[in-house]
């Protein structure tokens, strides 16, 4: 077995999961992958159990009853990787915002240089971000701005998702404990790693917006980010954390 799983969550994703699936099937690294599905209505799964006949052994799957929410979607990959072994864990989106090939950047920066988080930054060198409306890019930007300033957090890039941890990170942070189920859950994960003292890095990377398939980013999802990080950082304040 391979040291590395990628965990792809997806709901809705059958444009982009197969070509997903046979780009990293294609690196010159050899990287696992399990997509965790949420009861996709267009056929995703099926997609992925095909992929599955191609490359058997590398590629895994597991369904969930429902949108249960991004945040427990990875929580449901991370339990699954523990137990399975691996030794680090990559999330990252379906859609191609993120470059399987900076698969290759994440990995070694954990594997070779001596990272525990390693977090694929679109603004650690500037803003690298593809075809996002203004108001977006600077909505993002100015969140994780928010985030360093509320946490303390030393990161540019506070929400990306686009990290890889080593695996004794996941066994050190209680994911039972992991309250947030959208973007919030990204900070969540960044603030406790920090807390407990791992090494966290920024790599470089650019985000393309999606191409095909619809976004799931909402108001909702904005709103527990934005509220969340006020809570993380009293209860780290008085001992709850």
């Amino acid at each position: 077995m391979q040291d590395v799983v990628v965990i792809i969550p997806t709901f809705n994703e059958i444009e982009n999961i197969p070509r997903m699936l046979d780009t990293v099937m294609s690196l010159p690294e050899r990287f696992d992958v399990l997509v965790v599905d949420d009861n996709s209505p267009d056929g995703t799964a099926s997609a992925v159990r095909d992929a599955m006949r191609r490359y058997p052994d590398r590629i895994f799957l597991e369904e969930r009853r429902g949108k249960l929410g991004l945040g427990t979607a990875y929580i449901h990959g991370f339990k699954w990787a523990l137990a399975k072994g691996y030794d680090y864990v990559i999330e990252m989106d379906a859609d191609f915002s993120h470059n399987p090939q900076d698969l290759l950047k994440l990995y070694g920066a954990c594997k070779r240089e001596g990272a525990d988080v390693a977090v694929g930054s679109r603004y650690i060198t500037g803003v690298n971000v593809v075809n996002w409306p203004m108001g977006r890019v600077l909505m993002s930007y100015y969140a994780s701005a928010y985030v360093r300033l509320i946490t303390g957090l030393h990161l540019r890039d506070t929400t990306a998702g686009f990290v890889c941890y080593k695996s004794r990170v996941l066994r050190d942070i209680d994911l039972d404990t992991i309250e947030f189920k959208g973007y919030a859950f990204q900070i969540e994960m960044k603030f406790k790693a920090h807390r407990k003292k791992f090494k966290i890095v920024e790599v470089p990377i650019v985000f393309v917006n999606r191409v095909l398939g619809e976004s799931k980013m909402n108001g909702s999802i904005f709103g527990e980010a934005v509220f969340g990080v006020i809570k993380l950082r009293l209860k780290s304040l008085f001992g709850k954390f």
